[in-house]
Order: C-alpha cells, then structure tokens, then sequence
C-alpha cells in the first residue's frame, strides 16, 4: 500500500536518511533561526528603547521640578535592563548547529524562563513606579510651594481631626500603600498585557512552529 503523504512528510522528518528529510528540516530549520533571530533583534531594540527613555526621563524631570521621579524610574529600569541583559546571555548561547526541533525548544525555554521572571519583577517595579511618582509630585514647588504641603494644608484646613504622621496625612499614606498593593497584585497581568503587545506575533508564531514540528514527530 502506498504511504500517505503525511507519512511520507513525518518519516522525512525523524528520519535523516530519507531523501524528504534535508528538505523538510532545512525548511524548519530556517524558519527557527529567522523567528529566533527576529526575537533578538525586537528583543534588543526593547532594551535600547528602555535605556534612552529611562535617560530622556531623568533629565526631564529635573528640568521640570520632579527629580525624585526621574530617580525613581531611572533606577528601577536599569534593574530591568541589567536583569534582561543577563537573560540574553543565554540565550545568544543557544547551539544553531542542532536540530531545528531542538534549537526551537531550546529557545522556547528560554521565553518561558525570562517571561516568568519578569512577571515576577513587573509584581516590584510597577508598585516603585507609583511610588516614584507620588514622592515626585508631592515634593514637586509651583509658586514657591511644596505641593504635598499645599495638598496637608487643605486637607487639615477642612479636617481638622485628621491623622498626620510625620506630617503626611493618614489617608493619603493608606491610600499609596493600597495603591502598591494592588499593583503589586496585577503586574504579571499588566506585564502579560504589555507582553502581548510587543511580542505578541513571534510568540504566536513560536507556538504555532513546535506544534507542526511535534505533529510531524508524533
């Protein structure tokens, strides 16, 4: 009985002796050097966007009246940076001489290893970003003025009783720490949302490479 055409394509595949198979992994194989070598080149342009905004930022803020923000920021992406840079280290070591099934899985580890830490981060460095944007604009002077001292002012103007500690108002210090709480909750889903965003068709693309590739192993 003559074999399928599906059979013909999936002993190509596994085996390296078939006259379909150089054809067949050939064609995988570039497929996964160009989706892995696109990744890089988003996945760089990220990180050099990030550090130029983050040094754009910083000297904004100064330039504006809100340093402690531009600090803020500037710090927190570095860490991001640093951390991503590390990351790439890896994956620039994976081996393109293996097998386009093996070189695709290898990367695919590593997006799965450097999407969840920077989910975890994204649980730090988005409550920090709230957080350095209060401390900016609460020490930011219009008129010879504290704002935050402007902001205490009215505040104990219209409510007497009000709690101060360390001369902030109670409220607005509960109302921040909730703030970060909650961010501290929703920045895997924040960062998965971004995520989507930026990388969303590569990663599509990904999934949709090794699931032909282990259809045709099957």
């Amino acid at each position: 009985m003559e074999k399928s055409i599906e059979s013909i394509w999936k002993q190509g595949f596994l085996n390296s002796n078939a006259l379909v198979a150089p054809k067949l992994n050939n064609l995988y194989n570039q497929k996964s050097i160009h989706l892995i070598d696109k990744f890089k080149r988003m996945f760089k342009i990220n990180l050099y966007a990030i550090i130029v905004g983050s040094l754009l930022f910083l000297g904004i803020s100064f330039l504006i009246g809100i340093p402690i923000m531009g600090i803020g920021f500037f710090l927190t992406l570095t860490v991001i940076v640093i951390v991503n840079m590390r990351l790439s280290r890896s994956l620039n070591k994976i081996d393109k001489s293996e097998s386009s099934y093996h070189y695709i899985k290898a990367f695919d580890n590593w997006v799965k290893q450097q999407v969840s830490v920077n989910r975890i981060m994204a649980s730090f460095y988005y409550p920090l970003f709230f957080f350095s944007m209060v401390l900016g604009f609460w020490h930011y002077h219009f008129n010879g003025k504290q704002l935050g001292e402007a902001i205490t002012n009215y505040m104990i103007l219209h409510y007497p009783g009000i709690g101060l500690i360390y001369g902030v108002p109670l409220f607005i210090i509960l109302s921040v720490i909730l703030m970060m709480v909650l961010l501290y909750y929703l920045g895997g889903r924040i960062y998965n949302w971004d995520l989507k965003v930026v990388y969303g068709g590569v990663l599509r693309k990904l999934d949709e490479i090794i699931a032909d590739m282990e259809e045709l192993r099957s």
